[in-house]
């Protein structure tokens, strides 16, 4: 090999060593990166990391012993980082425009930089319970609360993310009385009303690294809101408690809040209040207005499903709920939904797993009948009927509108016209509120005209169940949705 050659040689041989070590590094950085991911939460990590597991929810019962079944969730969304905002809403029970709020951030809002948490359902109890708080006002459970109390756990776990090292600034959404003024103009208008407010515990938090001019925060804030205003009435204001001097009833009282154990921890924190005279609509669209602006102010940068107005805001809140039965892989949407859905296959174990579109879902059981709640919102009932719950991959044979369709235990069909169940030798069909003659209902054409209305899922007669069972066991369901 002559000088050349060998110069190129070792140029090259020196080049494969490089590449190869950066690949090396490369491959232990992501390790140690997904090591890192808490995979004890619901991670919602977007654009570059899928989450690492779907939280399946049980169906619970209502009562003081109950209480550890109604912790609540703690969805980490964007890149994980050490400029973490906190989201809290429903800490108490009686204020939806804060919980519903938090829940769109968790459901409907992307994070593409940056790192946001959001707690949507603080005090589930209490937001199932339509109360402040069943067990006391979990906000005033921050300064001194005893081991017995029931929601001890629950406010100890809250203290931990406050106090983590990832979180800079700590948001708590309310819903508060008539319209605050720092004057007095009427008893709806006046000093003592909580209503369209930014609340801050103190002008500045001496000792906190990011984020310590919380009035300067404050205005910023409310400038943003006030631009935005639905009416002239809905205009905000920084309300200053001035919890440090605990000298007034109110400045004590404050000292036992949650913001200000995020202060006294070295955190900036605000309320966000809106008026309970709005409707919830409403009060959501100021407090996704504010949470927007603080994202902008900490550099976090995030992406919307939908339009920032009342109409598109209701179509959210009230349109996009639904819920995947475990044992059945049937979604349930709830729009429309009747009030009562009897017969309602259970297994006899008369535990429900489920996974909700919304982390405000949640399944009470009283007796025989299983209560599906949004926040504080009655959605409908299943009135159970318990069976051996058995479990197939089998693919049932169907003609839809003269077209031969396979079909999988969970799925939707759509029929403009007509449907027909193949029969099959291994299943019994039920076709739940089908009028017939004959016992047997596959190898039946069916129209719509030919149901009974009431056993329709909605309201509008267009959904029916379609049950399949292996001898007396449920084996699965599937929905026909007349369009």
């Amino acid at each position: 090999m002559n000088h050349g050659m060998l110069k190129l040689y070792k140029k090259t041989l020196f080049l494969l060593i490089i590449i190869s070590l950066a690949s090396i590094e490369a491959k232990v950085l992501i390790q140690d990166f997904n090591s890192k991911q808490n995979i004890s939460e619901l991670n919602i990590i977007k654009p570059t990391i899928k989450p690492k597991k779907l939280i399946i929810k049980k169906s619970s019962k209502l009562g003081k012993s109950n209480i550890n079944e109604y912790d609540f969730d703690l969805i980490k969304k964007g890149i994980q980082d050490d400029n973490t905002l906190l989201i809290v809403g429903g800490i108490q029970g009686d204020e939806p425009g804060g919980f519903m709020a938090a829940s769109l951030i968790s459901t409907h809002y992307n994070i593409t930089k940056g790192s946001v948490w959001v707690v949507p359902n603080l005090n589930f109890y209490s937001i199932i319970r339509r109360n402040r708080g069943s067990f006391g006002d979990m906000n005033r459970k921050f300064a001194r609360l005893p081991k017995n109390d029931p929601e001890y756990k629950i406010v100890q776990r809250i203290k931990k993310y406050i106090r983590a090292k990832e979180v800079k600034l700590i948001i708590n959404l309310h819903d508060g009385s008539g319209f605050y003024r720092p004057v007095y103009i009427d008893k709806n208008h006046q000093p003592k009303k909580w209503g369209q407010c930014v609340v801050i515990d103190q002008e500045d938090l001496p000792g906190v690294k990011k984020y310590a001019d919380t009035l300067n925060i404050s205005e910023q804030i409310i400038k943003h809101l006030n631009t935005k205003l639905l009416s002239a009435e809905d205009i905000f204001r920084t309300k200053n408690t001035h919890t440090r001097f605990k000298k007034t009833s109110e400045e004590k009282d404050m000292a036992k809040t949650l913001t200000y154990y995020a202060v006294t921890n070295g955190k900036s924190a605000f309320g966000h209040e809106t008026s309970k005279s709005l409707s919830i609509p409403k009060r959501v669209y100021y407090k996704l207005l504010a949470m927007e602006k603080f994202m902008d102010i900490m550099g976090i940068e995030y992406s919307r499903k939908f339009d920032m107005n009342i109409k598109s805001i209701k179509k959210v809140l009230n349109d996009d709920i639904s819920i995947k039965f475990n044992d059945t892989d049937v979604k349930l949407s709830f729009k429309d939904i009747r009030n009562i859905q009897k017969y309602f296959p259970i297994d006899k174990s008369g535990i429900v797993k489920y996974l909700p579109s919304n982390p405000l879902i949640k399944i009470i059981k009283t007796n025989n009948i299983y209560t599906i709640y949004y926040g504080n919102r009655r959605l409908t009932r299943l009135a159970a009927d318990y069976s051996k719950h058995v479990s197939f991959n089998d693919k049932i044979k169907f003609n839809v509108d003269g077209k031969n369709k396979i079909v999988s235990f969970g799925d939707t069909i759509k029929v403009k016209k007509i449907f027909m169940v193949k029969n099959t030798n291994k299943f019994r069909v039920n076709v739940i509120g089908y009028k017939n003659n004959k016992k047997l209902e596959t190898n039946q054409n069916i129209k719509k005209s030919n149901f009974i209305k009431k056993h329709s899922i909605d309201k509008k007669a267009n959904i029916y169940r379609i049950e399949f069972y292996s001898g007396k066991s449920f084996a699965g369901m599937i929905l026909v949705e007349y369009i």
